[in-house]
């Protein structure tokens, strides 16, 4: 029976091909802008948590705050108050797994003949725990290259394309600021921080020969700022408590003084952002949904017209039988057919404009199973509730008057 009448629906729909292909239009711009922005809004969000991961988990950093010399208060990071001894005693906190200090700036980087402005930071051999950093090849920051300030360097993937090309760095010897360092490691590549930061732009240097060689301090021991991983996540809150009781009692601030440092819990950042992707994820979705029910309302006005063009023919299938739910059943399947036949066409417009748009804004999308099991389940679901009253008001008709109609 079903049968039947699906060979039926697909008759009345080739009757008149073009009044067809505009009612499926909606249905078809619909579906394919649906799927579409879920995949571009799926591609951020997805982003946003490699992003997040490659960060590090459970992750603080503490930088210099404001601080106030001669009745002048001075912003955040104006001047360092943070040093290479706080960080080893936020190390012996509880709720601490380890901390990373680092200093650094931008150098010009010189191998051979080709040269290459990157940043350079001094570490020490927590940093790669407490970043979530691997090494690809080599080795990495040894206890005795930071005792003895060694002139090593572990290089990030962008730096090695630049210097290196195809040829292996490990072994290999680079300037920074006139100083030769060889290259012992190279890094796992991470690709873009949530800022846009290329965090493979980098080279990782020995703490102390940072220091002493390369980034000459005013202060002694001062750091630009202090990467610290709390145990879990749990205990966040109370590595944050924990961190600032032991900096403010380091640093001898009075009660009521302003912190002269900020920690930053970089989770709850990234957190934030990765909701935000999501958030924008689905309003991306509504804003594409109302295009389907546009189309919804064009499935009905075609319908109630179709229902007027075959009165007469409505009227022969009762004369002959037919009860009022074959009809209903008849021109509601006409609907759903409609709708599902434009949805699949606009399935395969979202997927190749989805792949467009990756191609060229050079971003990442994401086209799920869900999100078509999604685009058909909306498209029955419209081809049923525009499709029913047309198919009711057909199946009302009285069999006389249907056939006295001209």
């Amino acid at each position: 029976m079903i049968g039947v009448m699906l060979g039926e629906a697909w008759h009345a729909m080739g009757a008149n091909r073009m009044r067809t292909f505009l009612t499926m239009l909606g249905m078809m711009i619909g579906v394919g802008a649906v799927i579409a922005m879920l995949a571009i809004g799926q591609g951020v969000k997805d982003s946003v948590n490699d992003s997040i991961a490659s960060m590090g988990s459970n992750l603080f950093i503490v930088v210099s705050g404001s601080t106030t010399s001669g009745g002048m208060r001075m912003g955040g990071g104006a001047a360092p108050t943070i040093t290479v001894g706080d960080a080893q005693a936020i190390a012996e906190l509880p709720s601490v797994r380890a901390s990373a200090p680092v200093i650094g700036g931008t150098a010009q980087i010189v191998h051979g003949s080709s040269n290459w402005s990157t940043s350079v930071s001094g570490v020490t051999p927590d940093y790669l725990e407490v970043a979530a950093w691997q090494i690809s090849r080599g080795a990495w920051i040894a206890d005795s290259d930071l005792r003895a300030a060694t002139r090593v360097a572990v290089i990030g993937k962008t730096v090695a394309d630049n210097l290196f090309g195809d040829e292996d760095p490990i072994g290999q010897t680079i300037r920074i600021k006139q100083s030769p360092f060889v290259v012992i490691g190279l890094l796992e590549a991470k690709g873009q921080a949530l800022d846009g930061r290329d965090q493979d732009d980098i080279i990782l240097v020995p703490l102390r020969t940072a220091q002493r060689q390369l980034f000459a301090q005013q202060f002694q021991n001062a750091v630009r700022n202090i990467m610290v991983q709390a145990v879990s996540a749990s205990a966040m809150p109370q590595a944050e408590k924990e961190m600032n009781e032991l900096l403010r009692q380091r640093h001898r601030l009075r009660e009521g003084a302003d912190d002269d440092f900020t920690v930053r819990n970089m989770t709850a950042m990234a957190k934030m952002a990765a909701q935000t992707a999501q958030l924008m994820s689905m309003l991306l979705g509504a804003i594409a949904s109302i295009s389907l029910i546009v189309g919804g309302v064009g499935i009905m006005n075609i319908m109630l017209v179709s229902v007027t063009e075959r009165t007469r023919e409505i009227g022969i299938r009762m004369a002959i039988g037919a009860r009022r739910r074959d009809i209903l059943a008849q021109f509601l399947l006409e609907a759903v057919s409609i709708s599902v036949a434009g949805c699949i066409i606009g399935v395969l417009l979202g997927i190749g404009a989805a792949l467009l748009v990756g191609q060229l804004m050079q971003t990442q999308v994401v086209i799920t199973l869900s999100s078509i099991l999604l685009g058909f389940a909306v498209a029955t679901a419209v081809g049923v509730f525009f499709g029913f009253y047309p198919a009711h008001q057909a199946s009302k008709l009285r069999p006389i008057e249907a056939l006295r109609y001209q």
